[in-house]
């Protein structure tokens, strides 16, 4: 009872904590005058990805490796099966050509690319099954790459065309109105922000943790399914309401951008820190992220509709649950 009560205050926590950042951090760009773009790239991605990476660096730290993988693939498989199979069946999402041909393959070749990382195929630096520091610096590295793309594309007065994700983001921050608030009220919601994703995440993977141990549940399950969910909870949230409002650039953005943004630079950074472990049993969960992103490509550019209808949404929750299925059975 206290283990899960711990789970749910810390996700209320870290959530909050999030939203905090972004306000404050937001406020505070507004103030010094930093372009919107610059804003997209820096604290609206990091913080609707700073659940992921809060719960990922405590657990590298505290030596739980699968909660932190975990997380991580997990959140993906649930951003695209779970979030856009639900906002497909809302109404049909219509999907942008440069999503297409830039953020939804970078999405994948991120899943493939960990997929070889874990194995050690990637030019053979490390253990196998295993994300090194090497690693976690090359993901950086490319993350850093994607973002100097975008502002060389900025340069080209492209970004509305090249990079919908970023300017979606950033309009979905911004509704239905921007609030600037002194510079001191906006550092203190930052302090605060950060503060709670602190003791938020620590609270998520102590009762995380200590349900898996009580239960005899492996850490890999606890992270691919509650923690996962939980921390997909503000994709979910605004993506829906993206759906509702026929903003169907805004939910792939969110969603594309979220797992870019996860795989790259949480992933990365975890790994810096404390190199991670991957159990055998993990690869199969990164096949299945590979899979949910593949079927989403294919899906959009199925007889060059561009779209995701809501026959599709309903192919991506069966699949959701069945993979939830096999992962609870398989313990």
């Amino acid at each position: 009872m206290l283990s899960g009560l711990l789970i749910i205050v810390g996700l209320v926590i870290l959530i909050a904590g999030a939203k905090a950042l972004v306000n404050g951090a937001s406020s505070l760009a507004a103030k010094l005058h930093v372009s919107p773009l610059v804003i997209g790239l820096t604290i609206v991605s990091f913080g609707t990805s700073a659940p992921e990476l809060t719960v990922n660096v405590i657990s590298a730290l505290q030596g739980s490796p699968d909660l932190a993988l975990g997380n991580i693939i997990g959140s993906n498989i649930a951003n695209v099966l779970l979030v856009l199979g639900v906002c497909a069946v809302v109404g049909a999402i219509n999907v942008e050509r440069d999503a297409l041909r830039n953020e939804i393959p970078l999405a994948l070749f991120g899943s493939i690319l960990l997929l070889f990382m874990a194995q050690a195929f990637f030019i053979g630096i490390g253990n196998p099954l295993s994300i090194t520091r090497f690693d976690g610096v090359l993901l950086l590295i490319i993350m850093a790459g994607f973002i100097y793309h975008v502002f060389m594309i900025s340069r080209q007065n492209k970004v509305e065309q090249a990079f919908e994700t970023i300017k979606s983001k950033v309009r979905r921050r911004n509704e239905p109105h921007e609030k600037v608030y002194s510079a001191w009220i906006s550092s203190l919601l930052v302090i605060a922000g950060l503060t709670g994703l602190a003791i938020g995440g620590r609270m998520l993977v102590t009762g995380a943790t200590d349900i898996a141990r009580v239960a005899g549940l492996s850490e890999a399950l606890i992270g691919l399914t509650i923690i996962a969910i939980g921390t997909s909870l503000p994709e979910l949230a605004t993506s829906l309401v993206a759906a509702f409002k026929k903003q169907s650039g805004i939910a792939i953005g969110n969603i594309v951008g979220s797992n870019i943004f996860n795989i790259f630079f949480v992933l990365g950074t975890t790994s810096v820190i404390a190199p991670l472990a991957v159990s055998s049993a993990l690869l199969f969960d990164i096949i299945v992220a590979i899979v949910a992103t593949t079927l989403l490509l294919y899906f959009a550019i199925m007889g060059g509709k561009h779209k995701l209808l809501r026959y599709e949404g309903v192919i991506l929750l069966i699949v959701y649950a069945s993979y939830i299925t096999i992962t609870i059975l398989r313990g």
